[in-house]
């Protein structure tokens, strides 16, 4: 009897530490989203509000458009039609998102992260130079991809494409989040609204004031 009572516990506590280890928070699919008691005060959902299974169509589920070069006419040479729930609803809750990225002769998609999804990206056309820095110590792994190539690149890090060919390049990219975001680091660093205080960028990136001025007014 005893036995059974032993064992009949044993299994119990199991169950529960087994429910605990399972437990998680969902993962933010914005940048914050403020805690608030009033429901009646809210705004936002993490991710998007849901539409009643019945009024559903096809076309919440569609997109167009990724067959069209977008324009690169800009200083980096770059641009990027991103397929995300904003643009595609149907998305919503799927974890998943895509992105076609045009590049001209020598175009550059600068140094940036997505704060809540890792990337893989396939090149279609052209030769694309591409790598990713880890956190500290801050190894570089970086390649030299040609057509039907791909490349990872793991959530949060520090990445960049560039085309080192003398004709345009196309990839595409899949990203793991519905709303993957993404932190440009030299717009972040030194185009912040309002601006971040030149004394930290001065002390941070061991340049004088007039290096910082210049590249404030870049962006």
């Amino acid at each position: 009897m005893i036995k059974g009572v032993t064992y009949l516990i044993t299994v119990a506590l199991l169950a529960l530490a087994s429910s605990l280890v399972s437990a998680y928070d969902p993962s933010p699919l914005q940048d914050f989203c403020v805690g608030i008691n009033n429901t009646n005060s809210a705004v936002f959902v993490n991710g998007k509000f849901c539409k009643d299974p019945a009024a559903v169509t096809a076309d919440d589920f569609f997109f167009s458009g990724l067959n069209t070069l977008a324009n690169t006419a800009n200083k980096v040479g770059f641009n990027v039609t991103l397929v995300n729930v904003d643009m595609l609803p149907g998305l919503n809750t799927l974890g998943i998102s895509l992105a076609r990225l045009d590049f001209a002769p020598y175009g550059l998609d600068p140094p940036h992260t997505h704060p809540r999804a890792s990337e893989i990206l396939v090149v279609v056309e052209g030769t694309l130079l591409v790598g990713f820095v880890t956190s500290n110590p801050n190894k570089l792994f970086t390649k030299v991809l040609n057509k039907g190539d791909v490349f990872a690149f793991p959530i949060g890090l520090i990445h960049f494409q560039f085309n080192i060919g003398q004709t345009n390049a196309i990839a595409f990219a899949g990203l793991n989040s519905q709303n993957p975001g993404v932190i440009t680091i030299a717009n972040t660093v030194f185009g912040s609204n309002p601006p971040i205080n030149p004394d930290v960028l001065i002390k941070a990136f061991q340049v004088d004031k007039n290096v910082v001025d210049y590249l404030q007014k870049q962006f």
